[in-house]
């Protein structure tokens, strides 16, 4: 790969975190709900007075020992069932996986701080009319989305967030988009009980949460229509025009 397209593919992969990054903070700034992946985090931040960034990256971390888990279990079990012939190439992806799995913790050290500074520049909209805090949810998505496509589409570390879901669709062998639903609702379903055993209402859960679960699937395809083959090509993995 030609040294332009590593810089392409470094500016596009960087300029996704930072942008998925102040998609998800908006999400919370809009006070109608957060995005389904981070609600958790968010919940427990908020009842225990702790940093959003710092309990977003303790979740992180969990997601990245889970990944680890069941990929371990997945590699360990096709190198016993390779064809001899078979056996090198399948243990060099088995560790490959592994170290991208491993470069997923530093990557939420600087995500999460990336969070943590755009939680202290961008103004609360909890207080202002219902229209604004909209408006604040609809360009949440859309950011949330058109960044976590343009990281996708990189092909570099994937958001810790976005590694688990992969994760498990590889391993039970179901439609990613279908896994990312479930581990969505279910995401829902523990910062709902968390924030009604602890508080005795909602706290992060709402109808943004169903809103940018909705949302942001439908914004990474549109993006991905749109700018992907373009993009691609501009970072050396497509010689497409």
């Amino acid at each position: 790969m030609k040294k332009r397209n590593f810089f392409w593919r470094g500016l596009f992969y960087c300029a996704g975190l930072l942008v998925l990054a102040m998609g998800l903070t908006l999400n919370t700034k809009a006070d109608l709900g957060v995005s389904p992946i981070i609600s958790v985090s968010y919940c427990v931040a908020t009842v225990t007075q702790t940093n959003f960034g710092d309990m977003t990256l303790v979740l992180y971390a969990l997601f990245v020992f889970v990944e680890l888990f069941l990929h371990m279990r997945q590699g360990k079990r096709q190198i016993r069932e390779a064809d001899p012939a078979l056996l090198p190439s399948r243990r060099t992806a088995y560790r490959l996986r592994l170290v991208m799995d491993v470069l997923q913790f530093p990557l939420s050290l600087v995500f999460t701080r990336f969070l943590n500074a755009f939680g202290a520049m961008l103004p609360d909209f909890a207080a202002d009319g219902l229209a604004v805090r909209i408006a604040i949810l609809v360009l949440a998505i859309v950011l949330t989305g058109i960044g976590a496509a343009t990281t996708l589409l990189m092909r570099v570390v994937p958001n810790p967030g976005d590694g688990i879901v992969q994760a498990i669709a590889d391993c039970t062998h179901k439609r990613v988009g279908l896994v990312k639903n479930v581990f969505d609702l279910c995401n829902l379903a523990l910062s709902a009980s968390l924030g009604l055993l602890l508080t005795g209402g909602l706290v992060g859960a709402g109808v943004g949460s169903l809103l940018a679960m909705l949302g942001v699937g439908r914004v990474i395809a549109v993006w991905g229509r749109l700018t992907g083959k373009r993009l691609t090509r501009l970072a050396g993995l497509s010689e497409e025009a």
